[in-house]
């Protein structure tokens, strides 16, 4: 069996930002994790059906579209998991369909706890540092745009690699 994990990776500058933040905060995680939203949380999978999976990721991709993303402002999970994030304030619908889509056919998966897009900042530090983590971004605005999503799978050394993008067809706009 494989660990895998479908995200929409934070660009640069912005992932690298928040990755250094996540690290100041104390957070292990920001070694091993790229900053993201997730769209399918860890979940263990067959090897055999590798090929499987990536075509109904790549059918999805092929619907897709790219879409603006603004981050802003703080949220946390406490009390019920120990989690600050940042909030997905636009592409908030768009990350729910994704979600819907990829966990479905070969990847359908029950969930630990309801879907809701967002950025970790800082996890299972304990109180005082989330604390922290939670104030010194409350004002975080970030906006970019989203052009797909990618395959990750988590490797023997604790880390996750990108195994593969599915970027979405670009639109053509037309001019005016």
């Amino acid at each position: 069996m494989s660990t895998i994990g479908i995200l929409l990776a934070i660009p640069e500058p912005y992932g690298g930002e928040l990755r250094a933040r996540r690290r100041a905060y104390g957070d292990p995680q920001a070694e091993i994790v790229p900053m993201h939203v997730t769209l399918l949380p860890p979940t263990e999978v067959d090897p055999a059906a590798a090929a499987q999976i990536e075509g109904h990721l790549a059918a999805i991709a092929a619907r897709g579209r790219p879409f603006s993303m603004r981050l802003r402002g703080t949220g946390t999970f406490r009390p019920v998991s120990q989690v600050v994030f940042l909030r997905v304030e636009r592409g908030l619908l768009e990350c729910i369909e994704l979600e819907a889509q990829v966990r479905a056919g070969v990847l359908e998966r029950g969930l630990q706890f309801p879907y809701h897009p967002h950025v970790t900042i800082a996890h299972d530090l304990g109180d005082a540092a989330l604390d922290v983590a939670q104030a010194d971004l409350a004002g975080y605005e970030a906006e970019f745009e989203i052009s797909g999503f990618g395959l990750y799978e988590l490797q023997p050394d604790g880390m996750w690699r990108a195994v593969r993008t599915f970027p979405f067809p670009s639109v053509v706009r037309a001019a005016a």
